[in-house]
């Protein structure tokens, strides 16, 4: 009786079993095996300078269509595709076929499919086209297969899940961005300050052109207010003045100007029907150009009879010098305006390091976001050494002109390295890559498009935003500057989420 029990139970195991391996997505084939695992499948990432391509996409097997999940990821900010074209072919000795899709079929995912028509050995090419740019993607030696019996035997199973599962989905939600381990010349480096001073041409204070009476607009002018150029930041009035009164000189220079045309006209008819000398007509030519430049001298910039004073570029109120209803002089400073574009760095250092411009290769600083940068990156350069100490103070300066965005107040301080010496090659990664636990150090490496490992590295010589690895890494991996830390939190979730997106 209980062998009977014992029967009866394995077989309701088993039709439970079997109905639940028949669910909808989980149909079999007569041998047991599912039929949506019976194509072997194949994937690749490619980066280039634009683009990162991860596509998965079935064997291609001929006379046998193949759908692509391509997945295209623009490198800057780490944004998927998100409107554009893609067009991918498989070529073969000059031959072959294309497709294209004109839209993803969901964020940054293409979905074009190819029937391979010759088997062999073929490129697969992959030509993105966006309102923002185009790029080409060539993914060389892709095998076509004759049969499927042919796909299963070349084509290995895939092993075990890779350390770190981080779906695309997942990075185009968050500050997410890949740079690859590059070779470059490392430095030493003496690490400093620099001050931050106002280079030549960036301040311009701007004078009262005539006598009169402040006025502002609505808008307060403040000392530190972001101005645009071209903007009213106030104006001179001469009402009411006995003397010196705008008004009345404009009217008195449009009347000299008048005439001095009316006079002009009349003697170069004259002059060139040769009836007076050149002299004479030269004497009239140059009371006209003296009449013109008074003229529009006063009149220029004026409005209601305000002479208005105007930022001269983009800037910031670096200095107020007068208020509201103040009587100002001609020649009086009103306002300083200064631009953020571009600053001077002072920086010092010990005559011990033998300084020379010669001898100073790279120069970096730390913007306002305590971001390091790249004076040569900037499009700025080494001004100037100095050759002998300062008074009470044993250094030598270095004066570096900055074209770059500071926000920084004249006198503010920053860090600074400066790089002596002719350097080394190394193996170089941003330092935004790095982990750090204890004082070792590790990088998330990205090995395809949605796998990821951590990998430790020994690190060298810091130079401003790049780091030297001794080991642990190979020119051209690519490791993950922005979100390291979302993928190592995926890696101890302790399980894989799940496809959020069409494969």
């Amino acid at each position: 009786m209980k062998r009977y029990l014992i029967i009866v139970l394995a077989l309701a195991l088993a039709v439970l079993a079997c109905k639940q391996n028949t669910e909808p997505g989980h149909a079999h084939n007569p041998d047991g095996s599912h039929i949506g695992d019976e194509t072997p499948r194949l994937d690749y990432t490619i980066w280039t300078g634009k683009t990162e391509l991860f596509v998965k996409f079935p064997a291609l097997i001929v006379g046998q269509p193949s759908k692509f999940a391509a997945h295209f990821t623009v490198m800057d900010k780490h944004q998927p595709v998100k409107e554009g074209s893609v067009t991918v072919s498989l070529i073969k000795e000059g031959k072959g076929i294309r497709t294209s899709v004109d839209t993803p079929s969901s964020p940054g995912i293409f979905s074009p499919v190819l029937k391979p028509k010759e088997a062999g050995l073929q490129q697969l090419v992959f030509e993105l086209s966006t309102p923002q740019y185009t790029d080409r993607i060539v993914i060389e030696n892709v095998m076509v297969y004759s049969s499927m019996e042919e796909a299963k035997k070349a084509i290995a199973p895939f092993g075990e899940e890779p350390p770190i599962s981080f779906l695309k989905g997942q990075a185009w939600k968050i500050n997410f961005q890949t740079a690859p381990v590059v070779k470059g010349k490392v430095y030493d480096v003496v690490h400093t300050s620099g001050v931050w001073q106002p280079a030549q041409g960036s301040v311009k204070t701007m004078v009262a052109t005539t006598n009169g009476t402040v006025t502002m607009p609505a808008t307060n002018i403040t000392e530190g207010m972001e101005v645009k150029r071209g903007q009213l930041l106030m104006g001179v009035s001469s009402q009411g003045l006995v003397s010196d009164n705008l008004s009345a000189q404009i009217t008195k220079a449009k009347a000299n100007f008048d005439q001095a045309i009316a006079e002009y006209n009349r003697k170069k008819e004259l002059y060139e029907s040769k009836i007076i000398p050149k002299s004479e007509f030269e004497k009239v030519e140059n009371s006209y150009a003296i009449a013109k430049a008074e003229y529009q001298s006063l009149s220029i910039n004026v409005s209601g009879g305000n002479k208005q004073i105007r930022a001269p570029f983009n800037g910031f109120v670096k200095s107020l010098k007068v208020s509201n209803g103040e009587y100002v002089e001609q020649g009086m400073p009103m306002v300083s305006i200064g631009s953020h574009q571009s600053k001077i760095l002072k920086s010092q250092l010990a005559p011990s390091q033998a300084l020379t411009t010669e001898n100073i290769k790279e120069l970096w600083y730390q913007s306002e976001s305590g971001q390091w940068r790249d004076l040569a990156d900037s499009g700025g350069e080494i001004l100037s050494v100095s050759k002998d100490v300062e008074h009470n103070n044993p250094l030598i300066s270095i004066y570096a002109k900055v074209n770059d965005v500071i926000g920084l107040p004249d006198g503010s301080l920053t860090q600074v390295q400066i790089a002596l010496g002719d350097g080394k090659q190394a193996t170089l990664v941003p330092e935004s890559a790095l982990l750090e636990d204890y004082g070792s150090y590790s990088v998330i490496v990205q090995l395809s498009g949605e796998s990821f490992e951590r990998r430790p590295i020994s690190i060298g010589k810091r130079n401003g935003k790049s780091v030297e690895v001794r080991n642990g890494l190979q020119v051209g991996e690519v490791v993950v500057t922005s979100g390291a830390y979302q993928v190592k939190m995926a890696s101890m979730s302790g399980s894989t989420p799940a496809h959020g997106h069409e494969h």
